[in-house]
Parts: structure tokens; sequence; C-alpha cells
């Protein structure tokens, strides 16, 4: 069983930056792939990107490309999301997410969550 405590939000202007983190407990992190997603107020769960357990594959939503960077410390045991360019859109709960076998973009692939962090993003 994997813990997760995502940390790291905060209320910021358009085009500031911010970095997420989550701590992963109880479990082999170095063994999961971790993603990231976010949920605006009123909108569905939507995936912003995944890593795969040793790094080596990333994938981002294309509204995040070029702007937002996912990375892990499997000796911290921890993930980031590197976000730089916020824009208003940006925006929601962030939620890291683990899995021990997929690799996806569907948060039903994903076994254990994080509670969440916010992300408010001023104009």
């Amino acid at each position: 069983q994997v813990q997760l405590v995502e940390s790291g939000g905060g209320l910021v202007q358009a085009g500031d930056s911010l970095r997420l983190s989550c701590a992963a407990s109880g479990g082999t992190f170095s063994g999961y792939t971790m993603a990231w997603f976010r949920q605006a107020p009123g909108k569905e769960r939507e995936f912003v990107a995944t890593i795969r357990f040793n790094s080596a594959l990333t994938d981002y939503a294309d509204s995040v490309k070029g702007r937002f960077t996912i990375s892990r410390d499997n000796a911290k045991n921890t993930l980031y999301l590197q976000m730089s360019s916020l824009k208003p859109e940006d925006t929601g709960v962030y939620y890291c997410a683990a899995d021990p076998v997929h690799y996806s973009r569907s948060p039903e692939n994903y076994d254990y969550w994080g509670q969440g962090t916010q992300v408010t993003v001023s104009s």
C-alpha cells in the first residue's frame, strides 16, 4: 500500500512558476509509474503528466507540454512537477497517482492517489 502526500501548491500570478512535490511512503516507489492529474471546479479530473518507474519515458497533456516538467527522485521517494508560464486555466487541485503496472493517461488505471494540493493562478 502506497501513501502519497502532495505539497507545493499555492496562489500565483499568470506567468509565474511553481513546483509541486509528492512524497511516497509504504511501498516500492521505484517500481511504480507515477502521474499528475488535476481537477478544476465543475470539471472532470484530467491527465497532466506521467513518468515511468525509471524515468525512461514521460508523457504530457498537450495543454501543458513545453511548460511543465515531470521528474522523480527514486532515492527520495519523491515525484515532482515543475510548472512554468502558468495560466489561469491551470487552476485546480493537483493530484499525484501511482500504479505498479500501467503507464497511462487514464485515471482509472492508477491504484493509489494523494489528497491533492490546490493551485490557483490569477490573471
